[in-house]
């Protein structure tokens, strides 16, 4: 069975608020056995939208990957970044 990721593009707009996601979300992708492949750091936008931080994020499979975003945790960590950042987030599945 293929490996699946998170892509999630980033821009904080109130690091204050943000701060009450960063609380939370780290025990949603520990429950999932999440292993973070990339996450902030240096990076160079070559094309489209530029954004502050770009998170990838491996799961062992596209399904677990489905319900760690739809899990109670992660719908604790979600609401709290609400206002606090845009993001764009996608799963895809590995090759």
């Amino acid at each position: 069975m293929p490996k699946a990721y998170w892509i999630a593009h980033v821009t904080v707009t109130d690091p204050e608020a943000y701060l009450g996601y960063q609380a939370v979300a780290p025990a949603a992708f520990a429950q999932y056995d999440a292993i973070f492949l990339a996450r902030g750091g240096s990076a160079e936008t070559l094309e489209g939208d530029s954004w502050q931080r770009h998170v990838v994020i491996q799961f062992d499979s596209l399904q677990q990957a489905r319900d760690c975003y739809n899990s109670p945790a992660y719908k604790e960590a979600r609401a709290r970044r609400a206002g606090a950042c845009e993001a764009s987030i996608t799963i895809v599945e590995g090759c």
